[in-house]
């Protein structure tokens, strides 16, 4: 729950809303959480997300991690969404270039909510 919090106040700070923090650390309940390396890939998880389901509230965000191979790695993370009474995840896989960070390709997998 302190991982989602300490995102969610990096994404207002680099989305431009609300108050004005150090972004190199942030200090909650007296533990001083620095900003994880996957940050600003889960930026931008979230905001393909949105343009990709317009219609769809971004409810919950996990980090599921990153694979690093020797030219590119993937950084995945899960969001699950909420678009009028349906409930269901969604798979973001951002592949991206170990040296420059140039993003190579983002997919998309949904994952029905189980019954």
């Amino acid at each position: 729950m302190r991982a989602l919090i300490a995102f969610l106040m990096v994404f207002s700070i680099y989305a431009g809303i609300g108050p004005s923090f150090n972004t190199e650390e942030i200090a909650y309940a007296n533990t001083k959480l620095e900003v994880p390396p996957y940050a600003k890939w889960g930026k931008m998880a979230m905001q393909k997300t949105k343009e990709k389901y317009p219609n769809a509230d971004i409810i919950d965000y996990l980090h599921v991690g990153r694979k690093k191979g020797e030219q590119t790695s993937i950084e995945t993370f899960q969001l699950w969404l909420k678009e009028d009474e349906k409930e269901f995840g969604v798979k973001v896989d951002i592949e991206f270039a170990n040296e420059t960070e140039r993003v190579i390709k983002i997919s998309f997998k949904e994952i029905p909510a189980s019954t």
